[in-house]
């Protein structure tokens, strides 16, 4: 990426801040205005501003931008995505509504397509190899929208070419206690194909799990229980509802990982070091594809499987925006969405990016105005590839991870911005859901309840909390979009948000067309959100956390928030505490860290109160902040979890083990307890005991003030 050159002086209002701040370089464009004359060290959230941004934000725009976004398939790197790389850089270098600057970066990245001289193939075929019943190669073409040349055949990108050919066995959602199963009932797996379901494990772990068993390619279907509430008839769905059609098939990525694959932990520019493709790792070991639940329900004895999938190096774009901040410019407030889908995507990703388009457009016509400049600096971002395994996101923190950890206050995702129209749903790490729940306090649900996004969210989502009573549920971040790489990667404080259906009125694991050709703008205009106020509601609550994390004096990050995360995972280590003990491992080094934690953090939000009372001393403030800032990054450990990559996050990484607390103690107790009195394994878990341990000292003194050493 070519960033913004460095100003030759520091800009007067960034002058108070001290003599030791360093400037955000891509965050001041050279040559640029100084900020706005009434800028000054205190200045903070105008809820003028806000009230103003949150009247703006047009439900009509948004549902003309998804309608352009939506009206062809854009596949990453296909010609319709670049033509929306120039949409985007076009809406936001407009001279009325556009921002500071726009730029694109490209990144060389290995993805995968099929092969359009030999179409994949699905047969089942008698002893002499007659072929008695062939799978469908596209979906059935409802609207005359999934027959067009640019809808790409339903694949499994990255799975290996391959043409196997053996008897079929049903393998259910592919998981290894599936296949234990089957061996323990005598099924022969050696050599045979599976069918299996989505849902239970990733897609890729599917033909992980079944090649440890000798089989030779695995076919995948969504269910009509697990999608559609049972419902499969042609006239019971999509087009008549918005349950999937018996056709549909999930494209997806079968790549373990998340970045290009033959550049981890560097970004995929042409300097960099390749792996050679044959010794990549993390792709499915058979061959494997997806296919519909009509076609899954026919087939017989055995099936032959045909794969002639290719890799590409291909050229991928990320588009950025920003708006340069008048008092804090060298800090960063992230709002990312990715751009490119499978087929049409008008629900994953655009209806994100239609919210992503209008937001800027607000901000941007204030700013253009002159009316308003944030504290801190704002990047909007529209990754590219993020199908593929969150390629253009992870580049990005790849290319510039010392200055996004250095700078970065958060990062806001708005990947699908609505999967349906009954409640606000927001996954995040506990210090943004005091600010989320501000914003949503404050902004009215749609509908006719006359509830606030708040309290109606509250109805259909909500936990007890020891702290606030009863409040609304805030899941955690694995890595389905990209926020992964930020919160995993780089430990910023990161959140998605969405609106979603009601679960108990549907059992749909996510909305029925996902990633199918059935997605489509009408899709979401008949069933979805016919009156986008849902969207409208999420540009609402989105924008007001982007300007409480921009433009408040004090970051809205309530640090105190981790303890109740904190006390949960050592109640429940608290459960090993005998077993723990009969191999010398002592839980008291985590409950001291717990309490250190517990008492820092409270002590840092007294200090923030005293000097919310007083005229704030401007490098008081940007010592406070910096504290709340990086409080995310002590729990990193790229020594934790040797065997996951990308993944260092002490609290948020996979947990395999059954016990809910720290991942890695988890995880390693459960490997121990599984092989009896092995050393070796007791000594992992020690080790990973010592990892919480050292974090939560760390987190604790990263909150103490800054002169205490």
């Amino acid at each position: 990426m070519q960033w913004v050159k460095v100003l030759g002086g520091v800009v007067g209002a960034a002058a108070l801040l001290g003599l030791g701040i360093i400037v955000g370089h891509f965050a001041i464009p050279k040559g640029a205005d100084s900020p706005a004359p009434s800028a000054s060290a205190s200045q903070d959230l105008d809820l003028e501003i806000l009230k103003t941004v949150i009247e703006q934000l047009d439900a009509n725009r948004i549902r003309e931008n998804l309608r352009e976004l939506s009206k062809e398939p854009h596949l990453a790197t296909s010609p319709r995505d670049e033509a929306l790389v120039q949409l985007l850089l076009q809406r936001w270098q407009d001279p009325e509504s556009g921002l500071d600057s726009a730029r694109t970066t490209e990144y060389e990245v290995l993805l995968s397509f099929p092969s359009e001289e030999q179409p994949n193939r699905v047969d089942v075929v008698n002893s002499t190899g007659a072929i008695l019943f062939s799978c469908r190669h596209s979906e059935e073409n409802l609207t005359g929208e999934q027959g067009g040349p640019n809808v790409v055949p339903p694949y499994a990108a990255y799975a290996p070419p391959g043409t196997p050919q053996g008897p079929l066995v049903y393998a259910n959602q592919g998981s290894e206690e599936d296949f234990k199963e089957l061996q323990n009932k005598g099924v022969k797996l050696q050599d045979s194909i599976v069918l299996t379901r989505y849902g239970g494990v990733g897609r890729g772990a599917k033909a992980v799990n079944a090649a440890k068993y000798g089989v030779i390619g695995v076919l995948v279907y969504t269910d009509p229980k697990d999608i559609n509430d049972g419902k499969s008839l042609p006239n019971e769905t999509f087009p008549h509802s918005w349950c999937l059609p018996p056709s549909g098939v999930e494209r997806g990525s079968y790549f373990e990982y998340f970045g290009d694959p033959l550049t981890p932990y560097l970004p995929a520019m042409p300097s960099s070091f390749r792996l050679n493709s044959d010794n990549a790792s993390g792709f499915p070991p058979i061959p494997i594809q997806p296919i519909g639940f009509e076609d899954a329900q026919v087939l017989l004895c055995q099936v032959n499987v045909s794969v002639h999938n290719r890799l590409e190096l291909r050229n991928s774009s990320n588009v950025l925006g920003i708006i340069r901040g008048a008092v804090e410019p060298d800090r960063y407030v992230l709002y990312g969405n990715h751009r490119d889908s499978w087929v049409h995507g008008a629900v994953d990703p655009s209806t994100g990016t239609a919210v992503l388009l209008e937001l800027s457009r607000v901000l941007g016509t204030l700013l253009k105005k002159g009316t308003w400049r944030p504290r801190r600096s704002i990047v909007f971002a529209s990754w590219g590839a993020e199908e593929f395994g969150l390629i253009g996101s992870t580049e990005f923190t790849e290319e510039f991870f010392s200055k996004l950890q250095e700078r970065a206050v958060a990062y806001i995702n708005v990947d699908i911005s609505v999967f349906a129209n009954a409640t606000l749903r927001v996954q995040g790490t506990p210090p943004i859901q005091s600010v989320v729940f501000s914003a949503a306090k404050q902004i009215s649900a749609p509908g006719s309840s006359g509830l606030s996004i708040y309290d109606n969210w509250i109805r259909y989502y909500n936990r007890s909390s020891s702290v606030y009573g009863l409040v609304p549920s805030v899941g955690t971040l694995g890595a389905g979009s990209d926020y992964a790489p930020f919160i995993h990667f780089l430990g910023i404080s990161s959140m998605d948000i969405a609106y979603t259906y009601d679960r108990s009125k549907t059992s749909a694991r996510i909305y029925p067309t996902y990633h199918t050709a059935f997605d489509t703008f009408d899709y979401v205009n008949k069933f979805l959100d016919p009156g986008f106020t849902s969207h409208q509601a999420v540009a609402r609550t989105a924008g007001s956390v982007l300007l409480r994390l921009s433009d408040s004096l004090f970051l809205p990050l309530n640090v105190s928030d981790y303890s109740e995360t904190l006390r949960s995972f050592l109640q429940a280590a608290e459960n090993l505490r005998v077993p723990l003990e009969q191999h010398n491992i002592s839980l008291g080094p985590l409950v001291t860290a717990v309490e250190k934690f517990e008492g820092a953090a409270t002590s840092l939000n007294q200090r923030i109160a005293t000097l919310q009372k007083g005229t704030s001393d401007p490098l008081q403030v940007r010592m406070i902040n910096d504290q709340l800032m990086l409080l995310e990054r002590t729990f990193l450990n790229s020594q934790a979890f040797p065997e996951e990559r990308y993944y260092s996050h002490v609290l948020w990484a996979p947990r395999t083990g059954s016990v809910a607390t720290f991942p890695g103690l988890s995880n390693a107790y459960s490997q121990a307890e599984s092989t009896g009195h092995e050393p070796a394994a007791w000594a992992e878990v020690q080790r990973q005991l010592s990892i919480v341990v050292a974090a939560l000292e760390g987190a604790a003194a990263t909150l103490r003030p800054v002169a205490d050493l």
